[in-house]
């Protein structure tokens, strides 16, 4: 016999919240389990990839277990954000932070303390202080979920001491399932959450880090303003997002684009809240935008259809580099993560860890991972192996990256190190990658000529090659651990053991062959398709203007009245009554009340000027 979804749903409680609030016919992968585990009492580490849905996760379940769930979140923004999308499909949802005013602060902490709030969202500073653990103390707390778990993790790429005393919560709570969410934490980061958030007593739920449908690849850093307009230009018409190092650089690219004809916007944490939420609103509004932003952008945005991300300079870590180019593809079509690299990147980005104030263990630790990173931009072998790989994952040659897609030469470059090695020994293991070329090339500048390095031996033994070949053997040498980079001076170059090994012929070389433009090349797999296509353009436009109209009377973010895959599934149906409209995916009990005769009449109004 056949069982109606309606009928298991009536069944199954936590299925019954997914519809009837949140509009969703079936959960993603990953998050049944999780849920299970919650509500079953005990404590899940769940690691699952940006856009895997992990709100839900928690939501669902603190709507099922009743009493007050408290949610912890590191930024204000998406707090404020999560709040906002949760009271308008219907949810009792609250937060307390800093950037409230005192009475609209203590009428929260008035409702929670009534029983009316189901979730409360803080910031770890805020929960972990003496009077609101008491108050907490008092209440019927059911669950507690710590979002951007990594943070507390003295191995995660973005560790933050407040949330050091997050560990305390399972003493202080005992009976209440603790619930960690991260979308990247590596091996030894899920070991350290585990240990520090539930001394080890925790179930762990790693859900798969493949993104298949984002086409990967890197590319040297030469003239990144043209490199990245080239590669905008080739994906015209769609959305992108492009991250920068600086927000000065970022209000630059954003300025040139618009100055060559792409309507970009820009965005980082210098700009006012009005500016940023402006922008943010065009983005998630509107087709064809490129938001420009430093790494303050992103966190809680789903926009299903961003084309590409691409990296101007190169992030922090690996995972840091998977969380941001997970924004891209979210709807399944294909998409493209592309970063430009240079010396100077990789100099910035050491110089960034020592000037932190942390221990040398985890400085040590950070060093490695951005080795890792260098790695994986100068691999000839497949990119998404070595991604994967990172995560603990096995993956055969993707077919979708730049080294599986160009199959980019190698070449015997045992002969080309050692004239680098020995130029390097001969300026004295001090000097940048700039330099020692210009040695190489026999360059009679002002700093060759005043520390007399023309009278080298190895001046002028590097003619057979162009400048572009040697900065890529040497970013390559740096890469493969034969040279070291002096983050600490002037990114001065010295030769590491292992490049000592090299230079005796103990060890082997070889390199990958630069191809110049290989991003503006843009090879691609032939199920590559992308857009909404079939899909009527002008009736979707027609549905994000009414709900950025309605996001702006409500002063909320446009994504948190529809995400653009309810839009779509919406236009797609094109329904005619309200019994149709619940049928959206996405569209809840309350979010049908307030918004669906709205909507109706939108899709209405637009059929009848179409077939007049």
């Amino acid at each position: 016999m056949q069982v109606s979804a309606a009928s298991v749903r009536a069944e199954d409680p936590k299925r019954r919240v997914l519809k009837d609030v949140f509009g969703f016919d079936d959960f993603r992968p990953g998050q049944d389990a999780v849920t299970e585990v919650l509500l079953a009492g005990r404590h899940v580490l769940a690691v699952m990839p940006t856009g895997a849905g992990k709100s839900l996760c928690y939501q669902v379940p603190a709507l099922v277990l009743g009493g007050l769930t408290i949610v912890v979140s590191p930024l204000v923004a998406l707090m404020q954000d999560q709040v906002a999308a949760l009271r308008l499909a219907g949810v009792a949802a609250d937060t307390i932070n800093s950037s409230l005013d005192r009475d609209a602060n203590v009428a929260a902490w008035r409702r929670v303390a009534a029983g009316q709030t189901r979730l409360l969202y803080l910031a770890p500073e805020r929960l972990m202080t003496t009077r609101m653990l008491e108050a907490l103390a008092r209440l019927d707390i059911r669950l507690i979920a710590v979002d951007e778990a990594h943070c507390i993790s003295q191995w995660g790429p973005a560790f933050r001491r407040e949330y050091e005393e997050l560990s305390r919560l399972r003493d202080i709570f005992p009976d209440v399932p603790i619930i960690a969410l991260t979308a990247t934490a590596d091996e030894a980061t899920r070991t350290d959450i585990a240990a520090q958030l539930f001394a080890g007593r925790v179930e762990t739920l790693v859900l798969g880090f493949d993104r298949p449908n984002i086409k990967l690849g890197t590319e040297p850093k030469q003239d990144s303003k043209r490199q990245l307009l080239g590669f905008v230009q080739r994906h015209a018409g769609r959305s992108g997002i492009v991250y920068c190092l600086s927000r000065k650089k970022t209000e630059e690219m954003a300025a040139f684009l618009e100055k060559n004809g792409v309507r970009a916007l820009a965005y980082h944490a210098g700009m006012s809240k009005e500016a940023r939420e402006a922008n943010q609103n065009s983005f998630m509004t509107l087709s064809g935008v490129v938001m420009v932003a430093t790494i303050a952008f992103g966190m809680g945005i789903d926009k299903p259809d961003v084309a590409y991300v691409f990296h101007t300079d190169l992030p922090g870590s690996l995972e840091a580099y998977y969380q941001e180019i997970g924004r891209a593809g979210r709807d399944g079509r294909a998409a493209e993560a592309h970063m430009l690299f240079g010396l100077g990147d990789i100099r910035m980005r050491r110089l960034f860890i020592e000037d932190e104030d942390a221990p040398a263990e985890h400085k040590r630790r950070a060093h490695s991972r951005l080795d890792t990173l260098i790695g994986y931009c100068e691999t000839a072998q497949c990119r998404r192996q070595i991604l994967l790989g990172y995560f603990g994952e096995t993956a055969m040659p993707c077919g979708n990256c730049d080294n599986c897609l160009d199959q980019t030469p190698h070449a015997d470059g045992e002969a080309e190190a050692r004239i680098i090695l020995a130029a390097i020994a001969q300026t004295g293991e001090r000097f940048g990658a700039a330099h020692v070329v210009d040695v190489l090339l026999g360059h009679e500048t002002e700093k060759v000529l005043a520390r007399n390095h023309h009278r080298l031996a190895s001046f002028g033994t590097g003619v057979a090659h162009k400048k572009d070949v040697w900065l890529s053997l040497i970013r390559q040498l740096v890469a493969g651990g034969f040279l070291t980079l002096d983050s600490s001076g002037h990114g001065g170059l010295a030769i590491a053991e292992k490049g000592r090994e090299l230079a005796r012929g103990d060890v082997p070389f070889r390199y990958r062959v630069e191809v110049r433009n290989r991003a503006l090349r843009g090879k691609t797999r032939p199920d590559a398709a992308a857009g909404t296509e079939g899909l009527d353009s002008a009736l979707l436009a027609t549905l994000k203007a009414v709900r950025l109209r309605l996001a702006r009377e409500r002063q909320v973010p446009a994504f948190v009245i529809f995400s653009d895959r309810t839009l779509i599934d919406m236009a797609e149906r094109c329904p005619r009554d309200l019994d149709a409209f619940a049928a959206v995916n996405g569209v809840g009990a309350a979010k049908l009340r307030e918004f669906g005769q709205i909507f109706l009449s939108a899709i209405a109004a637009h059929q009848s000027g179409v077939s007049g």
